[in-house]
This record gives structure tokens, C-alpha cells and sequence, in this order.
């Protein structure tokens, strides 16, 4: 008995120092304006012991848990909180909680640019659209010409934005600079982009107001992101009218390698569709193509290689303007290189690392008549860049490159048979560095600034950049972007006077876009102010100089929805462009005759399941265009007639392995002008004779079947087409 009533009062006392030793937390958890937040987790962290917020935000709990520890506190949309405790006695606290910032919902900077391909960010356009849209035939910058900001210059087929010429619209793949970036072609011949839409993940078109991170473009940044390390083994074969193709890819397990050989001639082409060029040799190339992609480490790490190899010949016969009864020979040879390392390494939770090199390799062997004369061009570009997450609200980036070139060009003198050669080196070095802060969900701005030194002329620059971005609404925005952007005169004038400064572009960008998950349209105004133009009243080395200016000013409305119609997506684009120019050998600030002042494009495309098939069409139209005629006494004052051309496309599919594509530019045959070239003397009658610039042939047509051999029977290439 005694023993019973032993063990009974030690009980007792267990329980009651038990008891005595609980802790009690207690509180109350709100918003930043005050209001209760039910639903919210409070725990002890590491322990089993927490409730959740009641309908009025209050909470309490006990544990057994003594001595330091910290409340972890918790709800979805906000951010999470941790408090130190001291659990020695009852613990009344009041928490307010921070709504967290949601990257897919917050705030972005839009002005200027339009992007795909990165996930987290809303899509404008895809690289399968850039490939499949009607008239581009697969050529990026084919399908950017039916974006807002560009204008259709069919006589050289290159992007030519807000009224800049083409020379200042560059071409950027995982960061580092491409230059030449178009095939060979003859004058007033469309030449087409060196590199295919499927081979990256994301594209970039910025049409002013771009990073600090990119220079030496005047008016534009195309920035391409390669794809990372394929996931299957692959074959593709390409039959076309105009060639053949064969590539192939195999994955290991960290890595990938693939290649692709491809031959062109347009001979057949040339034989099926008139011409209005007299070809000796139609254009043919060999173009070749290797990748590697390689894992590192297991923390998202890659290092990629891409290499690219393109030579190609085309020669044809011309009448003289000024005598047709006499022709005279164009030929071009030109051999191309290009390769592109690349690596990405984060460094630790907030920092990574990227960077890498790139050359290019550019030669022509050119024949004009009977003056033979070789131009060539070696450049290589090294970059690095540190970049750091401080938070989830501010993002830094800062780097440094250097750009070196040399260019040659040589000329054979007809009767004394002596070489003229110039040769100058360029290495541009910069600095640069910009933060992005999102100051809530609503508002977000990026602040930069870009110092270039130009060994060439010996001068320093700095430029800055800085882009505002505010979402009123919970789908639309309005973007701001203000920044100085230099590019170096072009080599034909540097060969000449290799003191010219670079030239300059101020850009004012004002933007607003409404975006859902199909539906986009966006609006953007903009303005934009030249210095340090090239100028000159006769091409002598003293003469050119820097004196040129010029503006730029517009608005854009894009629109795009792939829900309205069943099965199908479409987009339109306007832009108004007014622009003028006092540069080159003009007397007076006038129009360019590469501007055109209205430009619209509507691209369709649609998936017939029935059918299996795709088919797509493109209407552009572009407003007439300034030209000088020498027999006037005004200067650049005529015009051409409007630009149209209505193109279609089509892809079927008897297997999904297996895929028939037909495509055809210029449906309803229209004769369109770009312009007109004169005779350098006049007549007799002291007229300057003319010839119109057209296209060589009314319509470009392309056929070809594609095959993919892979153990997934449902892979094929119609996002390649």
C-alpha cells in the first residue's frame, strides 16, 4: 500500500513539472495595412510543435521545447519570417507579413524589345514562329521584317530598323558578337541570315533601348540563345529543290555532339522561275555545322561550342545602264568561319559566372568588270560577365569585353597592274554594369551605363542606359527607355580615313503592352537622334568626316491572338516611320531611300488536324520610298510605287516522322520596285540613263521533303521549316 501511494505522488509531481514546464506562444498575425491574415503557419523551426492563424489572425500554441529557438512563420504569396525566441516564459508577439514578390506576375521591362523563349517571361515570338512564318522561308530575319519597327527592303532581304540601315542591326549568339552575319549575295539580290531559327531556345529582338551589356549596334540587337544538351539521338534529312541536307545528333550522358552538312544550288530554282539576271554560275555554297554541349557539375553549369563553316560562289552578266548592248561581269567568292565558345557557372546561390569567345573569319574574292579585288575581315570578341541575385528584388550585372578586328580589302590597277591595299586593326575594350531593381511588384527599373575605349582613334566614351518599367493594371504595363548607343563607321569609309569617330544614336522609347496568355498588343512611340555621321562631298580620305546627323521618330502597334480562331494564330504589326538624314553626299537633310514611312504586315497560320497539315500566309506592304533621280533639280525627291506581296506556305504530314513542305513568296506576281540606279554620265541629250532596281525574279519557290529517324517516332522538323 505504501509502496502504491509512492509511486502515485511521484506521478503527481511528474505532471506538474510537466506542466509548470510548457511554454505558451500566443499572437496575432496581419498585412501590412493592419488586416488579419488567416491561414498562416507558425511553427518552431525543427520541432513538430506550431498552429495556423485563425479567421481573425490569431494564434496559440505550447511546447516543451526550452532555451533559444526560432518561429518560423509562413503563407503563401508572402514572404516567410523567422523571429528569435527565448522560450523561458509565455510569449505574446504580433507579426506583419510582406507580400512576396512573384516573378511571373511582377512587373518587366518591355520597351524596345521583343522576347521568347525564356519561360519565365511572357512570349511574343517563338523560334518555331520565326520558322514557319509564310514568305521568311525559315530566315530570322525574313519573319523579324513582319515585326513593328522594321521596314521591307526586298532588294537586300536585311533587317533595316527605325530608320537605320542594316550595317546597324547586330547579331548576338549566347552574348558574344557575330559580324557578317549574312550570306553572300549579289547588289540588289535579298541575301539571307548564316544561322537557322531551330537551333536556339530563345531570341531577343530589341529594336532600341537594349542592355548595357551590348554595343557597337547603332539601332538594334538580335540576341539568340543557343539551345543546351539534346535529349535524344537524332537523325535529319532535308531533299529540297535547291539542295539537300543531312545532320545528326548523339547525347551522352552529360553531353551532346551534333553536326550538319548541307549543299545549295539554285540552278534548279533558276531554271523553274524566270530571272531578270543573266546568271553564268548560279549561287551554289557548302555550308557545314558542329556543336557541343557539355554539363557541369550538377548545379546547371554548361560549356558550348559552335562552330560554322560556309563557302559559296554565284556569277552573272550584266547590261551596262549606260549601254545595254554591253555587259559586264559580277562574281563573288566568298569563304566564311565562325566559331563561338560559351560557358554559364553559378558560383554560389547568388553569384554565377558566364562568358566566352568568338571569331569570325569573312572573305570575298570580288570581280566587277574586269577589276578583281579581295576584301577580308578577322574578329574576335572576349567577354565575361558576373552576375548576382542580392535578393528576390535586385539583380546586378556587371562585366568587361574586348572586340578586336582586322580588316584588309586590296584592288588590282587595270593598266598599270599595281595592288592598292589598305589595312587597318580596331580593338574596342569596355566596361560594363547595370542593376536591376524591382522596387514592388509594380514597378521595376534598370540602371546602367557602357565605357568603351577605341584603340583605332585613341578615344574614350561612356553611355548611359536606364529603362522604367510600372503595371498599373494586373495585365498591362507601361515601359520607358532612354540610352546613348555608338557603333564604328563602316569599313568602306574606314579604309579611306581610319580617324573617323564613331557614329552615335540617342534613343527615347515610350511603350505600353497588354498581355494574356493569347492574346498581345502592344504600343510604342519613339524617338531617336544621330550624331557623328559619316559625311563627305567627294570620297578623298580629307573630305569625310563626321559632321553627318539625322533623327528618327515613329509609333508601332503589334497585335497578336491565337484564340479567337480555332486552330489557328496570327498576328499584325504597323509602324509609322519619319525619318531624315544629312549624311553621306547629301546637300540637304533629306529621307533616306531605304525608308519607307508606312509598314504593315499580317502573318497567319493555321493547323489543319484533319489534313495534317499547316499552312501559313503573309501580307506585307510597305509605302513608296525615296530615290534621287540626277535629271531633277531636287534631291531624293521622287518615289517608287508601294511595296505588296502576298506569300503562302504550306507542311504536311503523311507520318510524323515524314514531312512535304511547299513555299512560295509573291503569290499574285506583282512587279515590285525598290528604287532606281543611273548612269554616272549623262547622254548626249545630257540625260542620266536609268535602270529599276527590282527583284531578280517575281516569285522565290521552295519544295522539299524531310525525314527524322529516331526511336521517338513523333519527333520531326516542323519546328525546323
Amino acid at each position: 500500500m505504501i509502496g502504491m501511494k509512492t509511486t502515485i505522488t511521484l506521478l503527481l509531481i511528474s505532471v506538474t513539472t510537466f506542466g509548470l514546464a510548457q511554454v505558451h506562444i500566443s499572437g496575432n498575425v496581419v498585412n501590412g495595412k493592419g488586416e488579419p491574415l488567416p491561414g498562416a503557419n507558425i511553427i518552431l523551426k525543427d520541432t513538430y510543435d506550431g498552429t495556423s492563424s485563425g479567421a481573425d489572425g490569431t494564434f496559440a500554441f505550447s511546447t516543451d521545447e526550452q532555451g533559444s529557438h526560432v518561429l518560423l512563420i509562413t503563407l503563401i504569396s508572402y514572404e516567410v519570417i523567422t523571429r528569435p525566441v527565448e522560450l523561458s516564459k509565455d510569449i505574446n508577439i504580433q507579426i506583419t507579413m510582406k507580400e512576396s514578390f512573384n516573378e511571373l506576375e511582377a512587373v518587366e521591362i518591355s520597351a524596345g524589345s521583343f522576347t521568347a523563349g525564356d519561360e519565365k517571361r511572357r512570349t511574343i515570338l517563338r523560334a518555331v514562329d520565326i520558322a514557319t512564318t509564310a514568305g521568311a522561308t525559315a530566315d530570322i530575319a525574313g519573319a523579324l521584317n513582319t515585326l513593328p519597327g522594321t521596314t521591307k527592303v526586298g532588294e537586300t532581304g536585311r533587317l533595316f530598323v527605325r530608320g537605320g540601315d542594316d550595317s546597324e542591326a547586330r547579331t548576338f549568339i549566347d552574348g558574344m558578337l557575330v559580324m557578317n552575319e549574312y550570306n553572300a549575295s549579289a547588289p540588289n539580290t535579298p541575301s539571307r541570315t548564316r544561322f537557322m531559327p531551330f537551333m536556339f531556345k530563345g531570341t531577343s529582338f530589341s529594336t532600341g533601348g537594349y542592355s548595357a551589356e551590348y554595343g557597337q549596334a547603332l539601332s538594334s540587337a538580335l540576341i539568340l540563345n543557343s539551345k543546351d544538351k539534346a535529349e535524344m539521338n537524332q537523325t535529319d534529312i532535308g531533299i529540297l529543290s535547291v539542295g539537300a541536307e543531312v545532320a545528326h545528333t548523339q547525347v551522352f550522358e552529360k553531353s551532346s555532339v551534333g553536326g550538319k552538312v548541307a549543299y545549295t544550288s539554285l540552278a534548279p530554282y533558276y531554271e523553274l522561275v524566270r530571272q531578270r539576271l543573266d546568271w553564268n554560275d548560279p549561287y551554289t555554297s557548302l555550308d557545314a555545322n558542329a556543336a557541343y554541349r557539355q554539363q557541369l557539375g550538377n548545379n546547371g553549369g554548361m560549356l558550348k561550342f559552335y562552330g560554322k563553316y560556309n563557302n559559296a560562289q554565284l556569277s552573272y552578266s550584266q547590261p551596262s545602264i549606260a549601254d545595254p548592248s554591253s555587259k559586264y561581269i559580277y562574281e563573288i567568292d566568298n569563304e566564311y568561319a565562325y566559331g563561338n565558345l560559351a560557358a554559364q557557372c553559378p558560383l554560389n546561390e547568388q553569384w554565377s559566372l558566364r562568358g566566352g569567345f568568338s571569331y569570325t573569319h569573312n572573305a570575298n574574292d570580288i570581280r566587277i568588270g574586269d577589276a578583281p579585288m579581295r576584301e577580308q575581315e578577322d574578329g574576335l570578341h572576349a567577354k565575361a560577365v558576373a552576375e548576382a541575385s542580392i535578393n528576390e528584388k535586385t539583380e546586378l550585372r556587371i562585366g568587361a569585353e574586348t572586340i578586336s578586328r582586322n580588316y584588309s580589302a586590296s584592288r588590282t590597277e587595270l593598266i598599270t597592274g599595281g595592288v592598292q591595299r589598305t589595312v587597318f586593326s580596331e580593338t574596342i575594350t569596355s566596361l560594363f554594369g547595370e542593376t536591376e531593381l524591382y522596387l514592388c511588384d509594380r514597378i521595376v527599373t534598370r540602371i546602367g551605363a557602357r565605357t568603351e575605349y577605341n584603340s583605332l582613334i585613341n578615344k574614350a566614351t561612356v553611355d548611359p542606359r536606364i529603362s522604367l518599367a510600372y503595371k498599373p493594371f494586373d495585365k498591362g504595363q507601361i515601359s520607358f527607355a532612354y540610352g546613348i548607343f555608338r557603333q564604328s563607321t563602316k569599313n568602306e569609309y574606314l579604309r579611306l580615313n581610319t580617324r573617323l569617330n564613331s557614329e552615335r544614336a540617342e534613343h527615347f522609347i515610350i511603350n505600353y503592352q497588354l498581355t494574356t496568355s493569347n492574346r498581345t498588343l502592344r504600343v510604342e512611340a519613339y524617338y531617336k537622334r544621330y550624331s557623328g555621321l559619316t559625311k563627305y562631298t567627294q570620297l578623298e580620305p580629307s573630305l569625310i568626316n563626321n559632321d553627318g546627323t539625322g533623327y528618327a521618330t515613329g509609333a508601332e502597334i503589334f497585335y497578336r491572338d491565337n484564340k479567337s480562331i480555332k486552330n489557328a494564330d496570327f498576328w499584325i504589326s504597323y509602324s509609322f516611320l519619319d525619318t531624315k538624314r544629312n549624311y553621306l553626299n547629301f546637300p540637304y537633310k533629306a529621307t533616306p531611300s531605304f525608308a519607307a514611312k508606312h509598314n504593315f504586315s499580317v502573318v497567319y497560320k493555321h493547323f489543319i488536324t484533319r489534313l495534317r497539315s499547316q499552312i501559313g500566309a503573309t501580307y506585307s506592304f510597305a509605302s513608296p520610298r525615296f530615290y534621287n533621280d540626277p535629271n531633277l533639280d531636287t534631291f531624293n525627291s521622287e518615289r517608287t510605287p508601294a511595296y505588296h506581296d502576298l506569300s503562302a506556305n504550306i507542311s504536311y504530314l503523311p507520318k510524323n516522322w515524314i514531312i512535304i513542305y511547299a513555299s512560295c513568296t509573291n503569290l499574285l506576281g506583282r512587279d515590285n520596285i525598290f528604287g532606281y540606279e543611273y548612269s554616272t554620265v549623262p547622254r548626249a541629250d545630257g540625260v542620266y540613263a536609268a535602270r529599276a532596281v527590282t527583284q531578280p525574279a517575281k516569285h522565290f519557290m521552295l519544295i522539299g521533303v524531310f525525314l527524322t529517324i529516331s526511336k521517338n517516332k513523333s519527333v520531326n522538323q516542323l519546328p525546323n521549316l
